[in-house]
């Protein structure tokens, strides 16, 4: 598919983006964890390992479209799928949010960790649909999808450090 070589920068870029900061979320939290904290696998499960599935999803979006395709319909119903996936992991993530007691999420929270990202995984399902009538334009919503993940990703690493070293830490010392 011709309008697929269009993208090579683009996915390599964000592709190795998604890698990289993958990997530094692991040295981050492996630094965090030697600091005394408050234990919680609920808000582990809430927060961190969202981030690392929208950071995969995005690195496993960026292979996909790599490969020579040569018709948009195989392509098109993966990223549907992923889509599709990342939609219900929304749902679950939308329920952990609300079981773990550690912490109160506020609305920043609830946009960032459950609206954003599954608005992002929508479109991707919406532009599998709509890859066989209008491939350019579905193109550019796999992509906006993907930046949208990648960027959300890094705002919850973020925030997710920040409240770690800000808070929790600071909680730990008193």
């Amino acid at each position: 598919m011709s309008q697929l070589a269009e993208w090579e920068s683009f996915y390599v870029i964000v592709g190795s983006g998604a890698a990289a900061l993958i990997g530094l979320q692991f040295v981050v939290m492996a630094l965090v964890a030697d600091r005394p904290h408050i234990a919680s696998p609920e808000a582990g499960a809430a927060f961190a390992t969202p981030t690392i599935v929208h950071f995969s999803a995005v690195l496993l979006l960026s292979a996909v479209l790599r490969v020579p395709w040569q018709t948009a319909t195989t392509v098109a119903a993966l990223w549907g799928l992923v889509g599709l996936a990342g939609l219900v992991y929304g749902v679950i993530v939308s329920r952990r949010m609300r079981k773990q007691m550690t912490y109160r999420p506020d609305f920043e929270d609830w946009a960032f960790h459950a609206l954003l990202p599954s608005a992002a995984y929508a479109l991707l399902l919406l532009s599998a649909f709509a890859a066989s009538s209008h491939a350019h334009e579905a193109l550019l919503g796999v992509g906006a999808a993907a930046l949208f993940l990648l960027f959300v990703s890094i705002h919850n690493v973020w925030d997710t450090v920040t409240y770690h070293v800000f808070v929790n830490i600071r909680k730990a010392k008193d």
